[in-house]
C-alpha cells in the first residue's frame, strides 16, 4: 500500500511549529521525512506517532538550533519583499536550487505542492531561468500558466543566485487562485527585483568579510 505523506503545512497544524522550522528538522534527521522531487514530504503515521507520545523520547521533535543568521537575513528579505510587492517570491542558487522557502504562494502553487510532478517542474522551470540569456528582469508565462520573472545575485562578476517572482496572472487576465497586477503593479515589480538582488548580494558580502577577517 502506498504510505500517506503529508505536507509541510500539515505537519505544522499537527505540531504547532512553524515551516521553517519543519524543514530544518527535517534537514537535519529530527522530523521522519523524504524528498519528493525537490521538496519534504512526512510520513503520517511517524507524525502521528510523535503527538500521540509512540516511540522513545528521543524521536521526537526538540528545539531546532539557530539558523544561520546570514540565511535568517536572507529569509526576511524574501518574505518582505514578496509581501511588500503582493507575489510568489523564492531565493535559489543557480541550479535552481531553493536557498530560501517560497514567500508568499499564490493559491495555486499551495493547491499542487504536494504533487511531486509539479514540484519537479517547478524546480525545472527555476534551473531553465539560469541559462536566459537575457539579464533584463521580464514577465514571462510559465508551463503553469501564470507569470515569472527572475533576476540575477552577483557576487562582484560571479553570479551566484536568483531570485524569481511568480504566481502572477498573465497581463489582462483574472484569476483567483492568482495574484493579479495593474501595469503599474508589474512594473514595481520588474523595478524591485534587481534591488532585492542587490540587497542580497550585500548581505552575502558582508558575511564573507567578516569570516575573512575572523580567519586571518
Amino acid at each position: 500500500m502506498t504510505q500517506k505523506l503529508l505536507t509541510a503545512r500539515q505537519v505544522k497544524d499537527i505540531l504547532e511549529i512553524d515551516t521553517s522550522t519543519i524543514y530544518r528538522m527535517a534537514g537535519d534527521g529530527r522530523l521522519p521525512a523524504v524528498k519528493v522531487g525537490r521538496q519534504w514530504r512526512f510520513p503520517a503515521d511517524q507524525i502521528e506517532g510523535l503527538v500521540n507520545g509512540a516511540g522513545d523520547r528521543a524521536d521526537k521533535p526538540v528545539p531546532p538550533p539557530p539558523l544561520g543568521v546570514e540565511r535568517e537575513l536572507e529569509e526576511a528579505v524574501i518574505t518582505m519583499a514578496a509581501k511588500a510587492l503582493g507575489v510568489m517570491m523564492v531565493y535559489t542558487d543557480m541550479n535552481g536550487e531553493p536557498l530560501t522557502l517560497v514567500a508568499n504562494p499564490c493559491r495555486r502553487f499551495e493547491s499542487r505542492a504536494g504533487d511531486p510532478t509539479f514540484v519537479s517542474e517547478c524546480a525545472s522551470e527555476w534551473r531553465q531561468f539560469a541559462n536566459d540569456p537575457d539579464f533584463r528582469p521580464q514577465f514571462r508565462v510559465g508551463m503553469h500558466g501564470f507569470e515569472c520573472a527572475r533576476t540575477f545575485v552577483r557576487s562582484g562578476t560571479q553570479l551566484t543566485g536568483m531570485v524569481l517572482v511568480g504566481g502572477i496572472a498573465p497581463e489582462g487576465q483574472t484569476d483567483s487562485d492568482l495574484f493579479v497586477l495593474t501595469e503599474s503593479e508589474r512594473g514595481h515589480v520588474l523595478a524591485a527585483l534587481p534591488d532585492t538582488a542587490a540587497l542580497l548580494s550585500r548581505i552575502s558580502r558582508a558575511f564573507e568579510t567578516n569570516d575573512k577577517a575572523r580567519s586571518t
